[in-house]
């Protein structure tokens, strides 16, 4: 249940109306002839008909108003009006032919319900036409469905689309909705006036009876394990509803997770391809830049000749570009040239973000905002240096290369309200020539016929990461960012810059070929004994006393000591350790790390129990696989 619903504090929204008593209307003689606004009031009323009681008492005067309700002109009554998070813009739905691809992708789905597919498919190959033949199909047999988008910025585009096909019977439910729009769209799901339930990953758990298809849209996207409470993996909790439902659960993605192609290779899942866009447009070519080169040639900017030769060409050409970096705010960190000061965060473990819009140092970790240091604090040194380059100073940078040009930021910074993303993207796709700029929020399920190029400003962000999976989500994001480019009748054309070019996942990613990734990931996998043939556990020890959470940790890692003394062919590892991010909300934080083998169903019960739940001091969380180990 939402926060707000369990709470009681939200109730349904209440509207009183009036209407004209036709049974008065040989009454109307004896209202006074100086009284005008009572006059005026009951003629707007009998030429509107039902009548907002508020509205007219802000329009006519409260005392006139009431006047006319106490003699029975006027008729109140009551009624529920929905707070619906949905514009009434009006949408009309494309009539689509599918691909024989497409077809065949439907037909698997209908004819085997109960089990869970696979649909990996290309950028651009019609995967949520798919989805919604599927969900088409299922409201026929009067059943309901379940549709699942990562990011929030995806589900305007995605409600637009299945508001056009399936008008009102359309729900939604994610964190950017008011209280009470949350609150109306449960009760429309809960009630039967709307059957289909679009969302992050929340949605998952909508009030809905008799599902007939669930579906995860860009399964492989990390939001979908949730790292704060409840802590829950959506695909563990959509498997457990299909199988309840005996329904369909489609996975679609075009860089499927490692562990979910595995288990289409071992039968767990159904495997349906499709190999091909739509308009049968090719992938876009990606061009590797080498920063080394261009560092050595005299270049210490963030972009490379190609790309800025690219972008004009572009701009000149009144098409559209998105440039991806994944990494928000004008500068990572603050730092003392003399004596190596970093900026940090008071209550965290992490050097603040310098952000020039609002002239402030922000944790991106606890929201605490600081002022600007104009000097060390620790020297008194005035020559303070500015950290890696983040998305507010590159749309900076590039207003000095294109003062003409659009150039629109879409980040965590730039969506404070819950229109932001629809705003930004609607006034992208109208503006031409243009420039986006973003984190990974724009590198998936964005379909932008007039952007031509791409360019990945800095691709090594996510491959050197202390993470088993680091390689895998580097080719992810690769392969959705470009699949953003050439989706129209135009050829597209991405320009990847990277200090490590010979690295093999940049090859791999030149050829879009994921069997190729999945093989050599899948090889590398088996032999270290990491997911998917294994489990990572992690228990997380955080508190706001040091000593509680260490001497907490170090009482659990005894007792599961002695579980793997008892278990020893059950254990690869078994470690305890501070978390790399020491501190995050002033609680500190420790971590037993343990790599288990799947084999044993009875031992995470066993981990569990030797856990426990920890005490009024220390809070203790245990994670299956966790998406992020710092």
């Amino acid at each position: 249940l939402p926060s707000q619903i369990r709470s009681g504090k939200v109730k349904e929204q209440i509207k009183e109306f009036v209407l004209f008593n036709e049974n008065m209307s040989g009454e109307l003689a004896n209202i006074k002839a100086n009284a005008q606004n009572q006059i005026n009031a009951i003629n707007y009323v009998k030429n509107n008909g039902l009548t907002n009681l508020a509205f007219l008492r802000s329009k006519f005067g409260a005392s006139s108003v009431n006047a006319l309700i106490k003699k029975q002109f006027l008729i109140v009554s009551t009624k529920q009006i929905n707070r619906s998070p949905l514009n009434n813009q009006e949408i009309s739905d494309i009539n689509v032919t599918l691909t024989n691809e497409q077809q065949n992708a439907v037909n698997i789905v209908l004819n085997n319900q109960n089990k869970v597919h696979l649909l990996y498919g290309v950028t651009g190959s019609g995967k949520t036409e798919i989805y919604m033949r599927v969900i088409s199909e299922m409201l026929n047999k009067k059943k309901s469905a379940i549709m699942l988008v990562p990011e929030i910025s995806l589900t305007p585009k995605t409600v637009k689309q299945f508001r056009a096909r399936f008008g009102n019977l359309v729900a939604v439910l994610h964190s950017g909705l008011s209280a009470g729009e949350k609150f109306d769209e449960w009760n429309r799901l809960r009630n039967g006036e709307a059957t289909i339930a679009i969302g992050a990953r929340s949605a998952i758990f909508a009030p809905l009876t008799n599902i007939g298809a669930i579906i995860i849209d860009e399964e492989h996207d990390s939001s979908y394990k949730s790292d704060s409470n409840p802590r829950y993996d959506t695909h563990t909790v959509a498997k457990f509803r299909a199988k309840a439902n005996a329904c369909p659960l489609i996975l679609g993605s075009a860089t499927p997770m490692v562990e979910s192609y595995y288990l289409s290779q071992t039968g767990e899942y159904n495997l349906i391809t499709l190999k091909n866009r739509v308009n049968n447009a090719p992938m876009p070519p990606i061009n590797i830049v080498d920063m080394t080169r261009e560092f050595r040639s005299g270049k210490t900017s963030l972009y490379s000749s190609a790309l800025i030769e690219n972008l004009t060409n572009t701009i000149n050409a009144g098409e559209q570009a998105i440039l991806f970096l994944n990494r928000r705010g004008f500068s990572s960190f603050l730092m003392c040239k003399e004596c190596g000061y970093v900026a940090s965060c008071s209550d965290c473990d992490v050097s603040l973000v310098y952000h020039k819009e609002d002239n402030m140092l922000k944790c991106h970790y606890c929201g605490k905002r600081f002022k600007v240091l104009t000097k060390c604090p620790m020297c008194g040194n005035q020559h303070l240096k500015l950290g890696n380059t983040g998305t507010e100073k590159v749309v900076q940078e590039l207003k000095e290369y294109f003062p003409k040009t659009k150039i629109l930021r879409m980040d965590n910074d730039t969506i404070s309200t819950k229109d932001s993303y629809a705003k930004i993207l609607t006034e992208f796709e109208k503006s031409k020539p243009a420039i986006l700029v973003g984190t990974q929020m724009i590198a998936k399920g964005h379909d932008f016929p007039l952007v031509t190029l791409v360019g990945i400003l800095d691709a090594d962000l996510s491959l050197f990461f202390c993470d088993f999976m680091a390689t895998e989500k580097t080719f992810q994001l690769i392969t959705q960012v470009a699949g953003r480019a050439g989706r129209g009748e135009k050829q597209g054309k991405v320009i990847l810059q990277t200090f490590f070019p010979k690295h093999y996942v940049y090859n791999l990613c030149l050829n879009y070929d994921y069997t190729r990734f999945y093989n050599k990931e899948i090889n590398l996998r088996e032999t270290t004994a990491f997911p998917p043939f294994s489990k990572i556990v992690r228990v997380l020890i955080t508190s706001e006393t040091e000593n509680s959470a260490r001497d907490l940790t170090h009482e659990l890692f005894l007792k599961l000591k002695n579980l793997k003394l008892k278990n020893k062919s059950d254990f690869y590892f078994l470690e305890a350790m501070r978390s790399p991010l020491t501190k995050i909300k002033n609680k500190f934080r420790f971590q037993i790390l343990m790599r288990v083998k799947n084999e044993n169903e009875n031992l995470m019960q066993s981990i569990f129990e030797c856990v426990g739940n920890g005490n009024q001091k220390v809070s203790v969380f245990v994670e299956i696989n966790p998406q992020n180990l710092s």
